[in-house]
């Protein structure tokens, strides 16, 4: 319950983008090539988190 609690407490779009930072940066690292699927989706998150962002949600 305290990890539910304080997660909503926080600001959904700093979540997804960090999220988004997370697996953006961790495939080239660990040297996966990913599908146009999988591409596409991050491409997707990242434009979910900024528009959270700016509406500060």
């Amino acid at each position: 319950m305290a990890i539910t609690n304080s997660l909503a407490g926080r600001n959904l779009g700093m979540i997804l983008l960090g999220l988004w930072l997370i697996l953006t940066n961790l495939l080239p690292l660990l040297s996966m090539r990913v599908s146009t699927t999988v591409t596409t989706g991050l491409a997707v998150l990242g434009i979910i988190a900024g528009i959270l962002i700016l509406l500060r949600r």
